[in-house]
């Protein structure tokens, strides 16, 4: 089941004469960011109407066939999708692929599932999915066949199947602003400043870079800017260095405003940034081949009937393409009525000029 999400973003505190921000002009801004609120609310909202759809299309398979079933509540799909956010590092590890592929990949599969269900589609595939899809938004490509033969049972169908449901449910909207490079600003700019040792700037920005990643296990993109994210990591490093950089970037200000968002962001970052407990997903990920919407499963009567419905559907929508076509043939306008209606208005405007 998918689901389109409708939210406005937060509000930007600054002033409406203050200049926008690059950030603040892109998709990332405009249609992903919401507050902890509104995410439980999206989640909890998908999770209800999928439920409510699945256990018709269990019905319609077999009545009284939902009854017994337990299907899953939306911290269970949460769980479930954060498992394989962590194996998308694993898979990038595997092939080599660089930090913004991986970033990219997560990105891309969290949003997935803030407009689909995982009853509908399990994350292992939409993982997949994403991962290659994020090598060609990044500029990184890869081959299909070679992307799915370094796969154990993968076909390269398995991955395009999905692509275009991928694309669609991100809204097309493939660039994405990163904390981990936010960060390199941060360590950039951190050498400059006096008093600084750079050995021990070296080891902050290493361990900053280990807790950007753990961040990516958590909503924290979703609620704060990627500068902020990396600001705060850099601070669960180094304290020091992440107030002197502030106070460096605000001189003028005792203490930079800046440095109250971070305690939020570090909290979310060491209460969430660790992988699910495997025995807990294993549970869930048993209880999802029980109560996996059967319209997606090959040989369900529900799948035939969802199947033979779109067929149907298509054959429609063939026959009537084929059917004005062949009007406009025998009206002699191959370009069909409207556009010759078009035409004329403009032959209408050239004799009034």
């Amino acid at each position: 089941m998918t689901a389109p999400v409708v939210t406005e973003p937060p509000q930007a505190s600054s002033s409406s004469s203050s200049p926008r921000s690059l950030y603040e002009g892109s998709t990332q801004y405009r249609h992903w960011r919401f507050s902890p609120e509104q995410l439980v609310r999206m989640r909890s909202t998908l999770n209800k109407d999928a439920v409510s759809a699945i256990r018709d299309a269990f019905e319609a398979d077999s009545p009284g066939s939902s009854e017994n079933v337990s299907f899953l509540n939306a911290e269970e799909e949460h769980l479930l999708v954060k498992l394989y956010v962590g194996k998308i590092s694993q898979l990038c590890g595997h092939f080599r692929f660089p930090e913004e592929v991986e970033a990219t990949a997560v990105s891309y599969l969290k949003r997935f599932y803030l407009k689909n269900t995982v009853m509908d589609w399990h994350p292992k595939n939409v993982m997949l999915t994403a991962l290659f899809l994020a090598t060609k938004t990044t500029n990184h490509p890869i081959s299909l066949e070679s992307y799915a033969s370094h796969i154990p049972r993968t076909s390269p169908s398995d991955v395009l199947d999905l692509e275009f449901l991928v694309a669609q449910s991100l809204g097309f909207d493939f660039a994405i602003w990163h904390p981990h490079r936010a960060l390199w600003g941060i360590w950039l700019d951190t050498q400059t400043l006096p008093d600084v040792s750079l050995e021990e700037l070296s080891k902050a920005y290493e361990a900053a870079v280990s807790h950007v990643r753990a961040a990516r296990l958590t909503d924290a993109e979703f609620i704060y800017t990627p500068s902020q994210i990396a600001l705060a990591c850099f601070s669960l490093a180094s304290p020091t260095l992440a107030s002197a950089w502030a106070r460096a970037k605000f001189p003028s200000i005792p203490h930079p405003p800046v440095l109250d968002v971070l305690e939020p962001i570090k909290a979310l970052i060491l209460r969430d940034g660790s992988p699910p407990d495997v025995e807990a997903v294993r549970e869930v990920d048993r209880r999802l081949r029980l109560c996996k919407n059967p319209e997606k499963i090959p040989g369900t009567n529900a799948y035939i009937k969802k199947q033979q419905e779109q067929e149907r559907k298509a054959d429609e929508k063939r026959r009537r393409k084929a059917e004005a076509a062949r009007i406009a043939m025998e009206e002699g306008d191959p370009f069909g009525s409207e556009l010759a209606k078009k035409a004329a208005e403009l032959d209408d405007d050239d004799d009034d000029d």
